[in-house]
């Protein structure tokens, strides 16, 4: 899109402004590499999108695109012109949280996304030993409902099908509340008050989740209803 000004603004938005762009650099922030991982993240991007929108951030220099070793495919990176756009991501998110929040529909409650999420939100530290299970259950959920975490070391693995592992900490409850919880909008302990949520395991960490599910980036910002109403 060329938007025929010298405003770097405009230049800025003639790279950042198509569909899908900033999606992209989010995931890539937030440490996908592969192309499988960053359509995991954006799970209503086409592959033929996704290829296109890479091409364009190779070829403006924010992402560099390099051939794996020994295998078929490339690793997307963002250079350091990449690296530049994390405060503008960051402070969309932030008006995002704070104006936005209250055109959250249904569908946009993204089950795949918000699991990706969690794998990245686990304190793997703050869990004992060296492995853990954790397993969700999603009781509005037809499909995709039941999902596990492998925990081992520093590393989470998503799971769909039963590992065969015993679980350490198991949690049901559906997929809004689960979203509110987890971006700020609502406490667990209320979800757990309120028979909307359901968490099984040790009392060292059913006690305290947030001791190891680190909250959403944006978590702690409140929206502007709340600011305009209780001041």
């Amino acid at each position: 899109m060329d938007y025929g000004q010298f405003c770097p603004i405009a230049k800025s938005m003639e790279i950042l402004g198509e569909k899908w762009a900033l999606l992209i650099l989010r995931e890539l922030h937030m440490g996908g590499t592969r192309f499988s991982e960053l359509q995991r993240g954006l799970s209503l991007i086409s592959p033929t999108v996704l290829t296109k929108r890479l091409n364009d951030l190779c070829d403006a220099e924010l992402v560099l695109r390099r051939k794996i070793s020994g295998q078929r495919g490339y690793e997307y990176h963002l250079t350091q012109a990449g690296k530049e756009t994390l405060p503008f991501i960051l402070a969309i998110g932030e008006w995002g949280m704070r104006w936005a929040r209250g055109g959250l529909q249904d569908s946009d409650l993204d089950i795949e996304l918000l699991m990706i999420y969690m794998q990245r939100s686990i304190k793997t530290e703050n869990l004992p030993g060296n492995e853990s299970v954790i397993k969700f259950v999603f009781t509005d959920q037809e499909v995709l409902s039941d999902w596990w975490l492998l925990v081992n070391g520093c590393k989470v693995d998503i799971c769909l099908d039963d590992p065969g592992k015993e679980v350490d900490i198991y949690l049901a409850t559906d997929l809004r509340t689960m979203v509110e919880c987890w971006m700020g909008d609502r406490t667990y302990r209320s979800a757990i008050r309120e028979k909307r949520m359901k968490l099984v395991g040790p009392s060292a960490l059913t006690r305290n989740i947030q001791h190891w599910i680190e909250d959403a980036t944006f978590a702690d910002i409140r929206p502007a209803i709340d600011i305009t109403v209780n001041g």
